[in-house]
C-alpha cells in the first residue's frame, strides 16, 4: 500500500504541538472561502473540518468519519426543530397573525412610546421567525408608522430591528441558541429562561434608548412604499389575543418544564408530564398543531391553503439547516482531534472567565465571517470540553455568551448589512452608526447582563 493510502486509511495520533495551528488553519480557511471566495458556508464548514483534520495528524477516515458523526448528531438534534419553527412562522406571517399583533400593539401607543411599542412588536416577531423573514415581515410596518406618526425611520426601525436581531442571538428556538445548546448539552428550559431575561433590558437599552441618539446623527425619510396593505386573499386575521397565546404557546411549555424541574421531585406526577409537553420537540409540535387550527383554519384558510403554508415553509431553511449540520460536523472534528480538550485545559490554567472567552471567541469568527450561525456552531464547538466543569445555569450562560458574541458588530461580509441598509436607504456610514453600532450594543449589553447572572448562578 502506498504511504498516501496508508495515511488515509489508519488512524494517526494528533500531536498536541499541531492542534492550535490545525485549529486556526481551519478556521482562517472557513473565513477566507466565506468572505473573498464567497463560497456557501456550508462548503466552507466542510472544507475546513477536513483542513483541521489533515494539519492534526488525524486520518483522513477518522476526520471524515468525525465530521459525518457530528453532521448527523445536530441535523437530528436541531433540524427538526428548524423545520417546525420556520412552520409556525409562515403560519403565522400567512394567516395575518402577525400583522395583528403589529397593528394592536402600533394602535394603542403614542408618539412618545412607539419606540418602544416597535421593539416589543421586533421582539414578539422575532420569538418564532427567523431574523431576515422577521425583518422582511415587518419593513412595511416601520415604513408606515414612520410615515403617519412623523417619527423619524430610524427612531422606530432600530427598536424593531433590535427586538429582532436579540431574539434572534439569545432565545431559541432560533437556529444558533438551538445549535449552542446542543453542542454544550445545555438545559434549553433553564437557557431560555435566562435568555429572556437578558434579552429584555438588552433590547431596551440597544433599541429605544439607543434609537434616541441614532436618530440624531442619521435622519432619512421613510420610502414612499407600502402605502395600503391588503389582506391576503380570502382570509381574516385571527384576534390579538389567540394570536399572542398560540406565539407564547410553546415558550411557556419550555418554560413549565425548566420549573417543573427545578421545583417538582422526580417521579412526580406533574413534573412528569410537564418533562414530556416541554421537551423542545413535543412543544414545537404541540404549536405548530395549535397553529394550523388557530391561525389557519380561524384566519378562514382551508385545508389547502395550510397545507399549501406548512409546504412553502420549508425551502428557505434547507440551506440553514445545511450550514447548521455542517457546523455540528465541525464541532466534532474539534472534538475528536483533542483541540478542545487543549483549550478547556489552557482556560483552566489562565484564570481567564469562561463566560468571557467565549463572548471573545464568538466575536473574532462573526467579525470574520459575517454570519452570527457559523460564529455559534464553531464556538461551541471550540468551548464544548469546558462544559464539564460547569454547572447547569452556568451551562446555559456559556450559550448566551455565545450568543451574545456573535452579533457583534455587523459590518460588509453581513447580508443582514445589506438587507438593513437597502431597505432603509442609507448610506455604507449610515448604516454603520446605526445598525453596526446596536448590534455592537446588543452583543456588549448581553455580555455584560451574562456575567452579572454568574454572579448569583
Amino acid at each position: 500500500m502506498s504511504p498516501l493510502l496508508t495515511a488515509l486509511a489508519e488512524p494517526a495520533a494528533t500531536s498536541p504541538g499541531r492542534l492550535v495551528p490545525a485549529a486556526l488553519v481551519g478556521i482562517a480557511l472557513i473565513v477566507v472561502l466565506i468572505t473573498y471566495f464567497k463560497l456557501h458556508p456550508f462548503l466552507s464548514l466542510t472544507l475546513g473540518s477536513l483542513a483541521v483534520g489533515a494539519v492534526a495528524g488525524l486520518a483522513m477516515t477518522d476526520t471524515i468519519a468525525a465530521f459525518t458523526d457530528g453532521f448527523g448528531s445536530t441535523a437530528a438534534g436541531v433540524g427538526t426543530l428548524i423545520a417546525l419553527g420556520a412552520m409556525f412562522g409562515k403560519l403565522l406571517a400567512d394567516s395575518g397573525g402577525a400583522d395583528e399583533i403589529v397593528d394592536t400593539i402600533v394602535g394603542r401607543s403614542s408618539p412618545r412610546s412607539l419606540p418602544w411599542a416597535m421593539a416589543a412588536v421586533g421582539a414578539l416577531i422575532g420569538l418564532p421567525m427567523f431574523f431576515e423573514i422577521g425583518l422582511v415581515l415587518l419593513m412595511p410596518v416601520i415604513f408606515l408608522v414612520s410615515r403617519r406618526s412623523g417619527v423619524s425611520l430610524i427612531r422606530v426601525g432600530i427598536p424593531a430591528l433590535a427586538g429582532l436581531s436579540v431574539m434572534h442571538g439569545l432565545v431559541p428556538p432560533h437556529p444558533g441558541p438551538l445549535v449552542a445548546i446542543d453542542a454544550l448539552k445545555a438545559d434549553l428550559g433553564i437557557t431560555l429562561g435566562l435568555g429572556v431575561l437578558i434579552a429584555v433590558p438588552t433590547v431596551a437599552i440597544a433599541g429605544p434608548l439607543f434609537a434616541k441618539y441614532a436618530a440624531r446623527w442619521v435622519d432619512v425619510p421613510a420610502p414612499e412604499l407600502y402605502e395600503t396593505r391588503p389582506p391576503a386573499e380570502d382570509t381574516r386575521r385571527p384576534s390579538f389575543g389567540v394570536t399572542l397565546a398560540t406565539v407564547l404557546l410553546p415558550v411557556v411549555l419550555m418554560m413549565g418544564k425548566a420549573l417543573a424541574d427545578i421545583l417538582a421531585p422526580e417521579g412526580n406526577v406533574l413534573r412528569t408530564v410537564l418533562d414530556f409537553l416541554g421537551t423542545p420537540l413535543v412543544a414545537l409540535l404541540i404549536a405548530v398543531i395549535v397553529a394550523m387550527f388557530t391561525l389557519g383554519l380561524g384566519a378562514g384558510m382551508d385545508r389547502k391553503g395550510v397545507a399549501k403554508s406548512l409546504e412553502q415553509s420549508l425551502p428557505p431553511i434547507a440551506g440553514i439547516l445545511l450550514i447548521v449540520a455542517a457546523g455540528g460536523g465541525f464541532k466534532q472534528t474539534l472534538i475528536d482531534t483533542g483541540i478542545g480538550d487543549l483549550i478547556a485545559t489552557w482556560v483552566e490554567n489562565s484564570g481567564l472567565s469562561v463566560l468571557l472567552l467565549a463572548w471573545l471567541v464568538a466575536v473574532l469568527i462573526r467579525l470574520a465571517t459575517g454570519s452570527a450561525t457559523v460564529a455559534t456552531v464553531t464556538a461551541s464547538g471550540i468551548l464544548a470540553p469546558l462544559v464539564a466543569n460547569l454547572s447547569v445555569g452556568e451551562t446555559s450562560l456559556l450559550v448566551l455568551a455565545i450568543g451574545a458574541g456573535s452579533l457583534f458588530f455587523s459590518h460588509v461580509n453581513d447580508a443582514g448589512f445589506w438587507l438593513v441598509k437597502e431597505y432603509f436607504g442609507l448610506t455604507v456610514g449610515q448604516n454603520i452608526k446605526t445598525w453596526s453600532v446596536m448590534e455592537t450594543i446588543i452583543s456588549v449589553t448581553g455580555l455584560v447582563f451574562v456575567l452579572l447572572l454568574s454572579l448569583f448562578i
